[in-house]
């Protein structure tokens, strides 16, 4: 994969990509640099002309491990050269056991960081000490989060024990960073009411699905139209976080917006097939078992992004969702116009579904089910956040 890098004026260099195939990866680097912007006429990205931008850019690109050269080493007669690591096997088993294509590249960039850090090992001579000082270092030197090393831990683990075919166990050593117990962010049912009214179009309604079920906004984002069915008064969320599929409700006062919006799509689908695209990716290589499937409105995305995206070289166009970082932002500002001071995001709107039903009766196997948690003491943690627990009790304060 090339990827061009030009100026384009004073205050701004340019970034495209030579053989556009829909590589999100690369996508994704390049649209976690700050202050970066899309130019549609001329399909490249506009990155401000600064150092530290210039050193995000490539630091994203090269995490990416795509444009890594490893050298020969050189034979010596009577020495076998050290071995080196085995990334491919690495991400192929990851992909054979169904792991999301963020966790495949957390874990490869971990993997590759701890090769980094004991380069002047051998890897053949890698062992459970070394696993043990790395993680150690993270938390001592780096002074990372508790669920930063314990990423990091899983990362190894897999690669010593499904690649090295080892299977590291006495991890005593290991020096782990305090796990803190949060509480998380909630808004009260006026606030829900204000940030939504501080929202339009199709990032209100995608809030609304996000407060009115409590998916997660990559879950809410991957809504397919088939995923809808107002028959039933559900939503079938795939894929979610664990590789699970849920069912969640249908808000009732969503069924005509949500209508409304899936025809607008149908429009733009129609159109889009009428130019001749209209193909959007499918899961598991189903397009090439259903080769038509994939211009089928049925698998379209709920929230298409707004602009197709061209193949400078091939000239073939298509549509993915809506980025997550639209919504972010949308949500953000919409926080900050209804003068709501918390430290508030889209996911607040999953905390708040969850903590609004528990204070309405329901009971907390059935909170679980609708988030999705496979362990109940995940979704205990919204007890906390009521206002009042099991026994109503009252600040000894408010009866002076």
């Amino acid at each position: 994969m090339d990827v061009r890098i030009s100026p384009y004026n004073r205050n701004y260099f340019a970034v495209a990509f030579e053989e556009f195939h829909f590589d999100f990866t690369l996508l994704t680097a390049v649209k976690n640099v700050a202050g970066r912007k899309w130019n549609d006429k001329e399909y490249v990205w506009i990155i401000p002309d600064t150092q530290d931008a210039v050193n995000q850019l490539l630091a994203n690109l090269y995490s990416t491990h795509m444009f890594d050269y490893t050298p020969p080493l050189p034979q010596t007669a009577g020495l076998r050269a050290p071995q080196q690591l085995n990334i491919e096997k690495y991400v192929a088993l990851l992909e054979t056991k169904h792991y999301s294509e963020r966790t495949i590249e957390t874990y490869t960039k971990w993997l590759t960081q701890f090769r980094t850090y004991f380069s002047s090992v051998p890897v053949e001579l890698l062992s459970q000490k070394e696993i043990n000082s790395f993680l150690s270092d993270l938390a001592v030197k780096k002074n990372v989060s508790a669920s930063t090393q314990n990423q990091a831990l899983a990362a190894l683990l897999f690669y010593f024990r499904y690649v090295r075919g080892d299977n590291p166990q006495q991890l005593d050593s290991v020096i782990r960073a305090k796990k803190p117990v949060r509480i998380p962010v909630v808004f009260s049912r006026e606030e829900v009411h204000v940030v939504l009214n501080n929202l339009e179009g199709d990032k209100q309604l995608a809030a609304e699905l996000l407060y009115g079920t409590g998916m997660r906004l990559n879950e809410c984002l991957n809504l397919r139209i088939q995923d809808i069915d107002f028959d039933l008064n559900e939503i079938l969320i795939r894929n979610g976080k664990g590789a699970k599929d849920r069912r969640t409700m249908l808000p009732q006062m969503l069924i005509g917006p949500l209508r409304e919006h899936i025809e607008k799509v149908k429009r733009i689908h129609d159109a889009d097939i009428a130019a001749g695209w209209g193909k959007v990716p499918l899961p598991c290589a189903l397009d090439k078992k259903y080769p038509s499937a994939s211009a089928d409105f049925s698998w379209q995305w709920v929230f298409p992004q707004k602009n197709r995206w061209r193949n400078q070289k091939t000239g073939t166009e298509g549509r993915y969702h809506m980025d997550a970082s639209i919504m972010e932002r949308a949500v953000q500002a919409a926080v900050r116009a209804a003068g709501i001071y918390k430290h508030a995001c889209c996911h607040t709107f999953r905390h708040s579904f969850a903590t609004h039903l528990i204070e309405n009766g329901y009971d907390i196997r059935t909170v679980q089910e609708l988030l999705g948690h496979s362990d109940v003491k995940t979704t205990m943690i919204y007890t906390h956040v009521l206002n009042k627990g099991p026994s109503g009790v009252h600040s000894p304060l408010d009866r002076l």
